[in-house]
């Protein structure tokens, strides 16, 4: 996955990193709210979600303490993290800001 991982944050376009835990509740508020802001976002951002108990090590790396933890990558650089749920309308003006 790391290597995978590396080489979709090091595009051109922005990615919106979700890391998630199926047993988390708040991560189940997130994930529609992830789903609406792709569908309104089209090709500015990527959104991809990463479940902390199967990538240990990338959670560990970007120092993941909370889920969910959303962080946005502009050219593998992390421009803006989260801990807790965020907003449509929070994320879509992250989004804009950084396309």
């Amino acid at each position: 996955m790391k290597g995978n991982f590396n080489h979709i944050i090091n595009g051109d376009q922005p990615v919106l990193v979700d890391f998630y835990a199926d047993w988390c509740g708040p991560c189940k508020m997130q994930a529609p709210i992830l789903k609406e802001v792709s569908s309104e976002i089209g090709g500015k951002a990527r959104i991809i979600k990463i479940d902390v108990d199967k990538n240990q090590r990338l959670a560990q790396q970007y120092q993941v303490r909370g889920v969910p933890t959303l962080i946005l990558f502009k050219t593998g650089q992390p421009v803006w993290r989260q801990s807790g749920v965020a907003t449509k309308q929070q994320l879509i003006d992250l989004i804009n800001q950084n396309a």
